[in-house]
């Protein structure tokens, strides 16, 4: 499946809810499993559906494998009815996806880690300062906690932020946890990812820098917003991780390209590293951190106001996003 977050504009309010992308179309998962249950004559359809296929991401995921399994009935049950099926009181259930407000994925994801697991990458930026790669690097994989209450959607403008000089973009797949753990062996770790999404770690390289001479960071130079989406594929929809090609286009110029297969350090690794004496929870957001040659500071060349940052990696999509001239806070449809 293709999980997508959407808004919806009712006479008492906006609600954010989670959908499966379907030939150009939304389909309200929720809702879709309480029109199932209606056709099997469950007498509360609407209340076991909020239960069993939870209407929002976060409390999606935390219903594990039998809200996904769920799900997935749902989405079949629409997808063989000859006329688009409605819910039991009458309710849409399948949005044409252009009438409808697409949020990032998962607008809240219950923590963000994010890995510099390229080699290519920690090579690239090393050199630029004169130094060679850490020998820890090898050691284990490294990544720093960024803020998880800034995270912005396909298609939204991201406001210039902390007057930088140097705005960055970075090139990364990121994994979503689906299940709770805690020393997790990396032979196991792969049953614990519930899907990938596309992830730019928007960064303020100039001020990330100035923080970091003080041995702690990166914050605030990276900490004004992060990118995801624009769905979260599962991972039967993604047999071969390594082959995935990785593009970044600046203004429809490719800047960079990469092979996600490149990777040092992978997500099962980076599952069994984070969870040793540390539990992970359903939600829990892994970049991979910047694939080789996947951001402005490997080019000496930076974002300005007005440019459109586009990065893709199929079957997932491309993700966009506008970078705006006017320095103020970055929030949800920006």
């Amino acid at each position: 499946m293709k999980l997508v977050s959407f808004q919806i504009r009712t006479p008492v309010g906006t609600f954010t809810r989670i959908g499966a992308l379907r030939a150009g179309s939304i389909v309200d998962l929720n809702m879709a499993y309480a029109c199932l249950l209606a056709d099997q004559r469950e007498p509360r359809p609407r209340r076991l559906a909020d239960a069993q296929v939870p209407s929002t991401m976060l409390e999606f995921l935390e219903g594990g494998s039998s809200a996904m399994s769920a799900a997935r009935r749902a989405l079949d049950f629409v997808t063989q009815e000859e006329a688009s099926p409605i819910g039991p009181a009458g309710e849409t259930i399948v949005y044409d996806a252009t009438e409808v407000y697409v949020t990032a994925p998962l607008p809240n994801p219950a923590s963000l880690r994010d890995f510099i697991a390229f080699e290519d990458h920690i090579a690239a930026t090393s050199k630029r300062r004169g130094q060679p790669i850490p020998p820890e690097w090898y050691k284990a994989p490294v990544y720093y906690k960024g803020n998880h209450r800034t995270i912005i959607g396909p298609d939204h403008s991201l406001p210039w932020p902390l007057n930088t000089q140097k705005l960055d973009y970075e090139l990364e797949l990121a994994c979503v946890i689906g299940r709770d753990g805690i020393d997790v062996a990396e032979r196991d770790a792969t049953a614990y990812i519930a899907g990938y999404t596309i992830m730019n770690d928007f960064s303020a390289r100039d001020i990330q820098f100035q923080e970091m001479a003080c041995r702690l960071g990166p914050a605030k130079g990276k900490d004004f917003a992060t990118a995801i989406g624009p769905c979260i594929v599962t991972p039967d929809e993604i047999p071969d991780l390594a082959s995935l090609q990785m593009i970044a286009r600046i203004n429809g110029e490719v800047w960079s390209q990469g092979r996600f297969g490149s990777i040092h350090w992978s997500f099962p690794q980076m599952i069994e590293h984070v969870s040793r004496g540390e539990a992970i929870y359903p939600g829990d957001l892994l970049g991979s951190g910047t694939v080789g040659g996947g951001c402005g500071l490997e080019l000496d060349r930076y974002l300005q106001p007005g440019d459109c940052v586009e990065l893709e990696i199929q079957p997932i999509g491309i993700l966009r996003t506008t970078i705006a001239g006017h320095n103020r806070t970055v929030r949800e449809g920006a």
